[in-house]
């Protein structure tokens, strides 16, 4: 029994903006406070992003707002976002929204309780006894473990349609009190994603050929401190390391071989490497570490370059990309990391129709 990925919709919101004017906004707010900003000015160039996807326009983050403004923003964009991305799931699938059996729904940068999906099903009318699933603090190894979330449940119910929601808007959780490096690194780097995907069981009839084989996932021990927030009451404290490029070439080899081997494979039977960008830094960790030969992450490169990191939503960008632009036949690895410090994969059989 083999789910399937059915479609894939993503956000490009109306405020993306070139990573030269977030350098220039950056640069005039963090100089006063932070005399390093201007040594470290060169970081912005150095990620290699041309541009940030933003869910507001940029002049409204360098002013003062509360958690609470922020986080109200938060709930209103990830609904309004949201909707738009399932609506067009939906459109792209042929499927009626009372099909859908399951909705998982993915975040690490706002809180709502009821939780965004429940405000979904509520908006939407989808059916009322639908299987409900919200993960929240798993950074950017969140669109991964969704992935592998829903095919799990479209594993279990082959007549499952279980649509996936992922929002991230990192955006929002800018702090223009914090004016510390963690907090000048990541304004060179985040950016705003939601995107859905329908997944199904194997008993729905389809065209299309990416089919969930299996998932494995990994904490690491003692490395609680590499990735996640700290919660102020001014709001989300970003909080990353630097050792993340290090941990990257420790072990990602290893994961990687050892979860294929789960499925009698070895590194050179994928052929399409569905993985989030992370930076630069990572993206040369990975092809430092895998040493693939051939440009084996350029859809990652380009969609952290014309979108910045999404965190959990860039993976599905990325398969989006893969989607459109087209994949070659065999298996496919969707990979990512994140808060724990952990890992996340998902093996998939991807054959063109």
């Amino acid at each position: 029994m083999m789910p399937f990925v059915e479609t894939v919709s993503k956000i490009d919101f109306p405020h993306k903006v070139d990573q030269q004017k977030v350098k220039g906004y950056a640069k005039e707010f963090f100089l006063p406070h932070f005399p390093q900003a201007e040594r470290l000015m060169s970081v912005f160039d150095n990620t290699e992003i041309k541009f940030r996807n933003f869910c507001k326009p940029l002049e409204t983050y360098v002013s003062h707002n509360t958690f609470q403004k922020r986080n109200t923003e938060f709930v209103r964009c990830a609904l309004e976002y949201s909707i738009q991305a399932i609506e067009e799931c939906l459109t792209k699938a042929q499927l009626k929204k009372e099909e859908l059996t399951d909705i998982i729904f993915v975040s690490s940068t706002g809180l709502a309780t009821p939780s965004i999906d429940a405000l979904i099903v509520n908006q939407l009318r989808l059916n009322p006894h639908i299987n409900r699933m919200s993960v929240f603090g798993l950074g950017c190894a969140g669109g991964v473990s969704g992935m592998a979330k829903a095919s799990a449940l479209a594993t279990a119910n082959p007549d499952a349609s279980v649509l996936l929601v992922a929002v991230e808007l990192c955006s929002l959780t800018f702090l223009s009190t914090d004016f510390s490096k963690s907090n000048f690194v990541a304004s060179s780097l985040f950016s705003d994603g939601i995107a859905a995907c329908i997944i199904k069981g194997d008993n729905h009839k389809t065209e299309q050929q990416i089919k969930f084989v299996g998932s494995g996932s990994k904490l690491y021990y003692d490395s609680l401190d590499v990735m996640g927030w700290e919660f102020l009451d001014s709001g989300f404290k970003v909080l990353f390391s630097s050792d993340i490029p290090t941990i990257i070439h420790q072990n990602v080899k290893e994961d990687v071989s050892a979860f294929l081997a789960k499925y009698d494979l070895e590194l050179s039977d994928i052929k399409n490497f569905i993985f989030h960008p992370g930076g630069k830094k990572v993206l040369t960790a990975y092809k430092e570490a895998l040493a693939v030969e051939g440009d084996f992450l350029k859809n990652t490169r380009e969609t952290m370059n014309d979108c910045g990191n999404m965190s959990s939503t860039t993976v599905l960008y990325v398969l989006d990309k893969f989607i459109n632009d087209g994949f070659k036949d065999g298996y496919g690895l969707m990979l990512a990391l994140g808060p724990g410090f952990s890992s996340e994969m998902v093996l998939f059989e991807m054959n063109n129709p």
